[in-house]
């Protein structure tokens, strides 16, 4: 069963909460991190990004960028901008974007709960990202950044957070630059706290990673460089009840056609998809179904039956579009380094293929229907991996609001 904790979380004073937190240090470059924290010298960018804060030409993965993460975290905290909770609590994390809300719990995962699969994983990790966090947390003492975590719900800890929500104030609450709004609620008394604690104990089997794969593996690792720390046995989680996340799609745009002509291309499409034009952009409505754009066309193709197994793996569309288009045809057998290859976050919208092909950069695009929250439970239960780049999530979780110290 599942084991999280309460936590003493390091957080800003409530009247900062805005300026200080941040965008996941994964989801912008270095660029656009000195762009986004330009005259805001308490940016949560200076811990996650601190290499803002040095010469542009520096490698960004030499200990100079982790020491002055630790040195800017410090300053924070010596500033009084950053306080550490007098106790352990739990924190109820509500974030709404275009109107639709999801709400979860933040709390502190067992690290050996990820080592017995109880916390169950649908992706593999890169050694070089896994190395770049490891750093970061070692440097710092601290976990800055949030894993995003799903679980099948449970009514009474559905039950409690709503009542919090719905009867006590928030301590944090605002509305950031993307227009995302982010409400967080302390819960701090020992009666609720020990109630949590012992649901997830006794109901929640197993949790699954939707999103921070590395940050988990990660803070796995420094845990066994730290073994008289107990608070490394524990990594920063949010945890989620799967009725509150919303998948969006992750879309695909190629270089070439392998050396094929369209005309030839099209025709090949047509052993393993039935293929028709349309007049508008198409997002897929259904599993199976997918857009296509090309020279200036719109197309939607649907899997023929029998070109795709239904095994976990076999019936996501990632991989029908992976085996029988990017591999078989276009000649992309490894999505995670072949170049003629890019993903685009279903958040961007269909413009945004459209205007990679148009522009000439790429050839094709793909527009597919996101992956359900039950097909990555699915695949996480049957100890397989989803093809690269299946999920994307939003919105995100900042940083800064809630940092866990090791």
């Amino acid at each position: 069963m599942a084991s999280i904790q309460p936590f003493r979380a390091l957080r800003p004073q409530p009247e900062l909460a805005g300026q200080l937190a941040s965008r996941p240090y994964d989801v912008l470059n270095s660029e656009e991190a000195r762009t986004e924290a330009a005259g805001n010298p308490i940016s949560f960018l200076h811990v996650t990004k601190s290499e803002i804060d040095l010469p542009a030409d520096l490698d960004i993965h030499s200990q100079q960028v982790y020491d002055q993460a630790k040195e800017n975290l410090q300053r924070f905290i010596k500033e009084g901008v950053l306080l550490q909770e007098n106790k352990p609590c739990y924190y109820i994390y509500q974030l709404i974007m275009n109107g639709r809300s999801q709400t979860g719990l933040v709390g502190v995962s067992s690290v050996q709960d990820y080592q017995d699969n109880i916390i169950k994983k649908h992706e593999f990790t890169r050694p070089e990202k896994e190395k770049d966090r490891i750093d970061h947390m070692r440097t710092i003492e601290a976990q800055t950044g949030n894993v995003f975590i799903a679980y099948r719900d449970v009514m009474e800890i559905n039950a409690i957070r709503k009542k919090k929500k719905n009867t006590n104030k928030p301590v944090y609450d605002f509305t950031a630059t993307d227009g995302i709004q982010h409400t967080v609620w302390i819960v701090d008394r020992e009666l609720v706290v020990n109630s949590i604690t012992r649901l997830f104990e006794t109901q929640v089997p197993f949790t699954y990673i939707a999103d921070g794969h590395h940050r988990a593996a990660s803070a796995a690792k420094v845990s066994k460089e730290l073994p008289g720390s107990s608070s490394a046995g524990y990594f920063l989680t949010t945890v989620f009840p799967s009725s509150q996340l919303a998948i969006l799609d992750y879309n695909r745009v190629i270089k070439d056609l392998n050396g094929l002509k369209t005309e030839k291309f099209l025709a090949l499409l047509q052993d393993d998809f039935y293929i028709t034009l349309s007049p508008e952009p198409v997002k897929p409505a259904q599993l199976h179904e997918f857009g296509m754009y090309i020279k200036g066309q719109w197309y939607i193709l649907v899997a023929r039956p029998g070109t795709y197994t239904n095994d976990p793996i076999g019936v996501l569309d990632v991989t029908i579009l992976s085996n029988n288009i990017l591999e078989k045809l276009l000649g992309v057998k490894d999505q995670r380094t072949d170049k003629r290859i890019d993903f685009i976050g279903g958040i961007r919208g269909l413009g945004e293929l459209e205007k990679r092909v148009n522009s000439g950069e790429m050839k094709v695009a793909f527009s597919l229907y996101p992956v359900t929250i039950d097909q990555l439970f699915d695949i996480a239960d049957s100890g397989n991996v989803m093809p690269p780049k299946s999920t994307w999530f939003e919105p995100k979780l900042r940083d800064g609001l809630l940092t866990h110290l090791l």
